[in-house]
């Protein structure tokens, strides 16, 4: 199993799959993890850099996954394998993306390159030096600095909220001869309300509180273009804009293109290969099974005697729901089907309609007369 990603979703991965028995190797072109709910507490200088990054590769350790840095660069579907930036292959029976997501800018012009995204820790400091230098000008120069939050989710009202936070309280600590109402904080959403996921008393109660620490927030506004020194919106008015943060929705990662995966609306993926998007069978293993080991101590098969070992000797008890079950070294070479379960000898048929429910493999053929498992037996 090879999971590219060492987010929230790969190591939630690695957690579970590693537990089941699979051998896990997880890629990442960085050493960490990223915390990303606390990435504004660090474009705000809340928060160290490092406070939000965890090792990686210490994290797989615990769980006996193995761990290499390195870039995608491309996916084989057909002969499984994937292809790093470092011009090494890697071979793998099951793939897992989880390489995050990116800003969506929804064809807004000029907003891929007149603003800050948040979504990565290098983003977070380069946020975080462009607000500090801002703060620097107004103490050498006239004039106020205008930093415009473009989404009203939880990470846009986050980071308003702390901006509008650190203006009252760190600057006149820090430049004291700097007046706080100099530096203006808004906060655009193109939705009548904040917060669309939550209930409608905490939306209130966001914008309540955002208002009272001096926040300009601007709802059912939609922003037409941005430049380096302003946002236009799409009524015609100019709203003036220093550091504009782009918050306003997330796309599928830089993984989704090299695995011949479609982008749709509402950020998810369409695969459009099957050995790219197996499915498992209807039950994965407990933690107490391996492959080709024992069946769960609740299922029928382990009530009604001794399954098969991981050593294909022993063949008493049947499977749950399966007409019994052959030792590894009957098994066939190999049908020809295209998944097979990591580590069994003699790589027994995982057809999905086989495991979802098929009478029989879909190539029974191939199998040895009399030998073929029927039902919806497990692995």
């Amino acid at each position: 199993m090879v999971i590219c990603g060492a987010g929230f979703g790969g190591l939630s991965a690695i957690h579970g799959l590693t537990r089941a028995g699979l051998r896990v190797t997880l890629l990442d072109g960085h050493l960490y993890s990223t915390f990303q709910p606390l990435l504004y507490q660090v474009a705000t200088a809340g928060l160290n850099p490092g406070d939000v990054a965890y090792p990686a590769g210490g994290f797989v350790r615990r769980y006996g996954a193995v761990f290499r840095r390195a870039e995608l660069a491309a996916i084989d579907p057909v002969s499984r394998r994937v292809k790093l930036g470092n011009g090494h292959e890697l071979g793998y029976d099951y793939l897992i993306l989880a390489t995050g997501v990116t800003t969506a800018f929804y064809g807004v012009k000029g907003a891929a390159d007149n603003t800050f995204g948040l979504y990565t820790r290098t983003d977070a400091i380069a946020l975080r030096d462009h607000l500090m230098a801002g703060f620097e000008r107004l103490s050498v120069a006239d004039g106020d600095l205008h930093v415009t939050v473009v989404g009203g989710g939880a990470t846009g009202v986050e980071l308003a909220g702390t901006l509008a936070e650190l203006r009252r309280t760190v600057l006149s600590s820090t430049f004291p001869d700097v007046d706080p109402a100099r530096v203006r904080v808004r906060l655009v959403e193109m939705a009548p309300y904040l917060l669309g996921p939550f209930h409608e008393k905490l939306r209130e109660y966001a914008k309540a509180q955002l208002l009272a620490r001096g926040v300009d927030v601007r709802l059912d506004t939609r922003i037409g273009e941005v430049t380096a020194d302003q946002v236009r919106l799409v009524h015609g008015e100019d709203l003036p804009s220093d550091i504009t943060v782009w918050a306003a929705g997330v796309a599928a990662g830089p993984g989704a293109p090299t695995c011949g995966c479609r982008a749709r609306t509402g950020s998810s993926l369409w695969a459009t290969s099957r050995s790219t998007r197996t499915t498992p069978p209807r039950s994965w293993p407990s933690p107490r099974s391996r492959w080709g080991g024992t069946p769960p101590r609740r299922s029928p098969g382990w009530r009604t005697g001794r399954p098969p070992s991981r050593s294909g000797t022993t063949t008493r008890a049947p499977w749950p729901r399966s007409g019994g079950m052959p030792p590894w070294s009957s098994w066939p070479a190999g049908c020809g089907c295209e998944a097979r379960w990591p580590g069994s000898r003699g790589s027994p048929c995982t057809c999905s309609t086989f495991w979802a429910g098929a009478t029989g493999c879909p190539r029974s053929s191939t199998w040895p007369t009399g030998t073929s498992p029927g039902g919806t037996a497990g692995p």
